[in-house]
This record gives structure tokens, C-alpha cells and sequence, in this order.
């Protein structure tokens, strides 16, 4: 009896082990690719609701003064109108603090170069969003862009830091950066145009119809 109970608690031989490993990084070769897709579509969701939280917020706020968004009205009132020439992009969400409760939603859960806030009272700048403001955005203009992911090229240039027009017949796009040659836009009616390649993005301006000057962080 005291051997077979010996037997059965033996240690794996070393060719066992070898098997059992060879086995594992197989097992790993299979899912790890498949995880990771997944892992992507789950952040590119969570870009896409945050650029939906923003335009939820920037309706609550117009609808709270007289239809107007930040850009529009003077500091006095509570906007940002006099920060638009600076083509700074914090001071326009700063003024909707209330209505955004949080800074995290500024923020691409794939933009890497870009960490969140602590909160709205302490570190909030341009450094910590990744999303562009359309400082023209009207709500009479319902096709107009009024945030986006910041990765724009124009003429196949990366746009930096600062204020910028795009014409209706700009030719627009992106960068590999985010959203791998993609983007997200939401419009001043609210929607949200997801996965928007160059020309997608350029049809969009035609149909604005107008100048969309953009605040890019």
C-alpha cells in the first residue's frame, strides 16, 4: 500500500515538465491575439463614450444659457469667449465643470500620451485632454464639429497645439496615433461619427457648411 501511494505523488520527469510548457506558451500563443483586439474595441468604446458624455455636456450647459456654448459667452457670464483667440482647449471644459463632474472623461483611453487630471480645481491644462473644441460650434448649425479626437492632419501635416481652420474643402485626416489612421467626432447636434477615415472626415466639413475653427490640445 505504502508504494503505491509513493507511486501516485511521483514528480513529473523532466520531459513532463517540458511538455506541460511547451503546451502552455502554445495555449498562450492562441489567446493572447485574440485578447488583445478585444482589449482595443473595449478602449475605442470608451473614447466613443466619452466624446458622448462631452456633447451631453455641452447641451446641458447651452441649455441652461440661452442656447449658447461656452465658446459664445463672456467670462463675465461664465464662458470662455475671450479664450478662443488664445487656442487654449482646458478653459472651455473648466467652465463646464459642474456638468462634467469628472476629468478622466477628457481623455482617450488610447491617446498614451496623455494622462487625466486629478480634477478640475488642481492640474487641469491641455496636456491632460484629447479632445479638440470647435470653437465656432453653433447650435443653428446642427453638422458643425464640436469635439474630436486631437490625432488631425491637414494636407498630411499633424496639426499641433493651438487654433486652426478647417475649410469645407480642407483635405483632413489623421494620424496613426489613437485611433490607427481613424477618429471620433462628435457634432453639434449631438451625434457621434465614430471610426471616421479622411475623406469621411472631410465630407463631414462640407456638409458643415461653414468654417469649423478648432481649439486642439
Amino acid at each position: 500500500m505504502k508504494a503505491r501511494v509513493a507511486k501516485r505523488f511521483r514528480a513529473f520527469t523532466l520531459t513532463e515538465v517540458l511538455v506541460i510548457g511547451v503546451v502552455l506558451v502554445l495555449v498562450l500563443a492562441v489567446i493572447l491575439p485574440a485578447l488583445l483586439p478585444a482589449r482595443r474595441r473595449e478602449s475605442r468604446i470608451g473614447c466613443v463614450n466619452n466624446l458622448k458624455q462631452v456633447g451631453l455636456t455641452f447641451q446641458i450647459w447651452a441649455g441652461d444659457n440661452n442656447d449658447k456654448f461656452p465658446m459664445q459667452v463672456s467670462v463675465t457670464n461664465g464662458g470662455t469667449l475671450e479664450f478662443v483667440p488664445t487656442g487654449r482647449v482646458f478653459p472651455h471644459f473648466l467652465a463646464m465643470s459642474n456638468e462634467l463632474n469628472t476629468p478622466k472623461i477628457l481623455v482617450c483611453p488610447l491617446d498614451r500620451k496623455r494622462t487625466a487630471a486629478w480634477s478640475f480645481g488642481t492640474n487641469l491644462n491641455d496636456t491632460q485632454i484629447s479632445y479638440f473644441v470647435g470653437v465656432d460650434a453653433d447650435q443653428t448649425r446642427s453638422a458643425m464639429l464640436l469635439a474630436g479626437d486631437r490625432n488631425l492632419t491637414l494636407s498630411g501635416t499633424p496639426l499641433q497645439h493651438g487654433l486652426v481652420s478647417l475649410a469645407t474643402n480642407s483635405a483632413v485626416g489623421w494620424t496613426k496615433q489613437i485611433h490607427k489612421g481613424f477618429g471620433n467626432v462628435v457634432l453639434v447636434d449631438g451625434s457621434v461619427a465614430l471610426d471616421q477615415s479622411g475623406l469621411q472626415l472631410g465630407e463631414l466639413l462640407r456638409r458643415s457648411a461653414a468654417t469649423n475653427r478648432l481649439a486642439i490640445p
